[in-house]
């Protein structure tokens, strides 16, 4: 995908919402910086970084913890490096 339609960043932004404002903020950061780039990979890695409870998507983007299991995936860790990085 060279770019996301507005009706796919509208569904990528609401499935975003998160109900902890600090990953909202860092989530948000990241779609404003990297949404025009995304690709499919992308998209379907955000999708399941998204199904994460709150407080372990938190731990995660603070670097408390580390990708595991399935959720460790070359696309996940380059959306997480540059997530922890903004």
């Amino acid at each position: 995908m060279s770019g996301l339609s507005e009706l796919q960043r509208a569904r990528l932004r609401w499935r975003a919402r998160r109900g902890l404002l600090e990953n909202d903020l860092i989530i948000t950061r990241y779609l404003d910086a990297y949404e025009d780039q995304l690709t499919d990979l992308d998209v379907t890695a955000l999708t399941q970084l998204f199904e994460m409870g709150d407080n372990d998507l938190l731990d995660l983007l603070l670097a408390r913890t580390e990708l595991e299991g399935a959720y460790d995936t070359p696309e996940l860790r380059t959306i997480i490096g540059r997530m922890r990085e903004l």
